[in-house]
């Protein structure tokens, strides 16, 4: 990724008196603790902030609390507009270096949520060293208050289209076997994969990624064509407390189908293929959801920047909209928490469209 390594993660040494046992335990409580998502997020933007200070700083690590001075010019170099800054300033030199490493696009002020998510990893790094975190100061929050104001902007979506029935049905249709998935294995997992993230709710890719064959329960299948799916955790809840949902019709199908053909009894629920054909141990990442989506966008005729993984989320809230499918119920599924998010898309959906105005006829 870079060529910047990331400090260690949990408990600065002097942050208490810990025997190297509890402190051994006590990392690998936060690494169980914490979701694999997070996790992700927080090793690259401690590597981003490493490498932002070995420039910022010449060749200075980050330190433990961090100076409140070191705060206020992270939020300052990230609220403004860089392109337009001296060749000669801080800032503008530091992100130069960032951009050349690939950490960084461009010299302009990155998305307020970007900025927001990093200090976020920032402070829970302090957190996690039982330290105060220099992002409380006033004066630091009162500048990442203002610089959030000048830079608010539309929220982009997360995927360029939904991906509601119509497309849905389009990408399905192209997955068939072909010549270089003559035994129809690939095609059978992507139907599953696109089936069981729509039909479920609208699943976001690393969790139809973290899926394993123990979270799926056919005890009902055969007499009442209805299966059920125990997610570990989702990102609106807690690991353990996350309801069963249902899968019925033809995603239950689908995926049983896939399960059967697989011989999948135990561990990844959807797996990578090999050339020859056989199904591999391994589990499709979370990228790899989205490959396959994107894939399918492409022999479904449409452009891959069409939609991304993402779009199945939308086009089933989307379509549960456009077939007049009551927000809660709707909600039930996608495990929403706030319905001011999920009515987005059912505001999205064309007023001429919407199944209320034919209530009489």
């Amino acid at each position: 990724m870079s060529q910047f390594p990331a400090p260690s993660l949990i408990l600065h040494e002097n942050a208490l008196v810990l025997s190297e046992e509890d402190r051994a335990a006590l990392h690998n409580l936060y690494v169980r603790g914490t979701p694999v998502n997070t996790l992700r997020a927080y090793e690259r933007d401690l590597i981003y902030i490493t490498a932002w200070m070995d420039s910022r700083y010449v060749g200075r690590a980050p330190t433990w609390p961090e100076d409140e001075q070191v705060a206020l010019r992270f939020v300052l170099d990230h609220s403004r507009d860089l392109s337009i800054a001296t060749e000669q300033d801080g800032g503008r030199v530091t992100a130069e270096v960032l951009i050349a490493a690939g950490l960084r696009k461009t010299l302009n002020s990155p998305a307020p949520a970007t900025l927001d998510r990093r200090i976020a990893s920032w402070r829970a790094f302090h957190r996690m060293r039982n330290l105060d975190s220099p992002f409380e100061a006033p004066l630091v929050k009162q500048a990442r208050a203002k610089g959030r104001n000048a830079e608010a902007r539309a929220k982009a979506p997360k995927s360029a289209h939904p991906i509601a029935r119509e497309v849905l049905d389009a990408m399905l249709s192209s997955c068939r076997p072909d010549a270089y998935d003559p035994d129809g294995l690939r095609a059978l997992r992507d139907q599953a994969v696109l089936m069981t993230g729509f039909g479920s709710g609208g699943r976001r890719r690393s969790e139809l990624a973290a899926l394993r064959r123990e979270d799926i329960s056919l005890k009902d299948y055969d007499r009442t064509g209805v299966l059920t799916l125990q997610l570990l955790e989702t990102k609106t809840t807690v690991r353990g407390a996350t309801p069963k949902l249902i899968l019925k019709g033809r995603p239950a199908r689908a995926l049983v189908a896939w399960i059967d053909a697989g011989g999948i009894t135990d561990g990844f629920l959807f797996r990578a293929v090999s050339k020859s054909g056989r199904v591999l141990d391994r589990g499709l990442t979370p990228a790899g959801i989205g490959g396959i989506v994107k894939a399918r966008l492409v022999t479904a005729g449409l452009p891959a920047a069409h939609a991304s993984a993402h779009g199945l989320r939308a086009g089933f809230l989307t379509q549960a909209a456009l077939d007049g499918a009551p927000i809660q119920a709707a909600m039930r599924l996608s495990l929403h928490r706030s319905m001011v998010q999920a009515m987005r898309y059912y505001d999205d959906v064309e007023i001429t469209d919407n199944p209320a105005t034919d209530l009489l006829g």
